[in-house]
């Protein structure tokens, strides 16, 4: 039984060969013959030699670590973004740290640092909803380290971003409920901090225009989206004179949290009052009625952020200019809206 660790030297010595080529044999070094290599990682399999990662971060330059940073892990949507995620990284040879802000600004900046301090290649970011200052993320920028923002993205840093199509999703959510005959749409937005809020909100608004229905400042409420502010909101809605007969809400948690609301009050669902979410998370198939919503490549989204991030890396000084990647949504109809839509409703 070998009573020490196997080295580089353990290595060079077993092979003859000099400790340079076996050390850039294992780093994957460009210069090191395949046939040298596959004997090298076949010795350092035997030896049971075990990298010395800092070595090799000092070596070159990198720490084949990437760190994700998420605002909240209540629903189901940022675990599946990191999975697509850490899928293509591990693909790639990437280990990831994962940073959860639990939608506090304050949290967010120590993660941003302990990222910085653990020398990470690279991240990618959803940023919280309380975020309007983002220094903290220009600071990556400013040493070279490639930023990647996906979902919650924003316009003050030029780099790469992925979300998908908010304005088009919410413009096609609405026009379904005006096709199934509603007319007083309430909508519960997210806050205006969220740039995804804000063309949920525009597309909200164009489809109730396009189609000739006046816009009733009393029917959008903007907030922080903690489900007991949706409680008291719905509960405000359906209080007024002239209650909403549908009602788009920002995700698919605060749409579910209205329709127990709704239920609760004795009102029918689909007929006193509809609902669409955003999101399709996986409960919205299994209430009862069933959730309208607009759906979104989740997996994909992890993906394409992870690969924008990779194509940055592979390009050491030239890198490539930033892009946006707009991933498109999809309307999935369920039992919240009418199950019987009127005539032209093309879903």
């Amino acid at each position: 039984m070998r009573n020490h660790q196997a080295t580089i030297i353990d290595i060079a010595k077993t092979l003859n060969l000099s400790k340079s080529t076996v050390s850039r044999a294992l780093t994957g070094h460009p210069n090191v013959k395949a046939k040298t290599r596959e004997r090298v990682l076949e010795m350092a399999d035997q030896l049971d030699y075990q990298r010395n990662q800092l070595a090799i971060s000092l070596l070159t330059n990198r720490t084949q670590t990437i760190g994700i940073m998420v605002p909240e892990f209540l629903s189901p949507f940022f675990p599946r973004v990191i999975i697509g995620a850490q899928d293509v990284l591990a693909q790639a040879g990437y280990n990831v740290i994962i940073c959860h802000s639990n939608e506090s600004y304050a949290t967010e900046i120590v993660n941003a640092r302990l990222l910085l301090a653990s020398r990470v290649d690279g991240i990618l970011v959803s940023h919280t909803k309380d975020t309007r200052n983002f220094e903290h993320f220009k600071i990556f920028e400013r040493k070279g380290i490639p930023v990647v923002f996906f979902n919650r993205i924003v316009d003050e840093l030029d780099v790469s971003k992925v979300a998908v199509d908010d304005y088009e999703g919410a413009y096609r959510a609405v026009e379904h409920l005006i096709n199934t005959g509603k007319r007083r749409i309430a909508h519960l937005s997210g806050p205006d901090s969220l740039l995804n809020s804000r063309d949920r909100l525009n597309g909200y608004r164009d489809a109730l225009t396009d189609n000739q229905i006046p816009i009733d400042p009393a029917l959008i409420i903007s907030y922080d989206l903690t489900l007991d502010k949706a409680n008291i909101y719905v509960n405000h809605l359906l209080n007024l004179p002239q209650p909403p007969d549908a009602l788009f809400a920002i995700n698919d948690p605060t749409a579910i949290e209205a329709l127990k609301v709704i239920k609760n009050r004795g009102l029918r669902i689909p007929d006193d009052i509809a609902i669409v979410g955003f999101s399709d998370d996986p409960v919205s198939a299994l209430i009862e009625p069933g959730l309208t919503t607009v759906a979104q490549p989740v997996d994909d989204i992890g993906r394409q952020a992870a690969r924008l991030l990779l194509n940055q890396l592979a390009a050491e000084e030239d890198r490539p200019a930033s892009e946006l990647v707009v991933l498109p949504t999809r309307l999935i109809i369920r039992g919240s809206t009418s199950s019987a839509p009127l005539p032209g409703n093309p879903y």
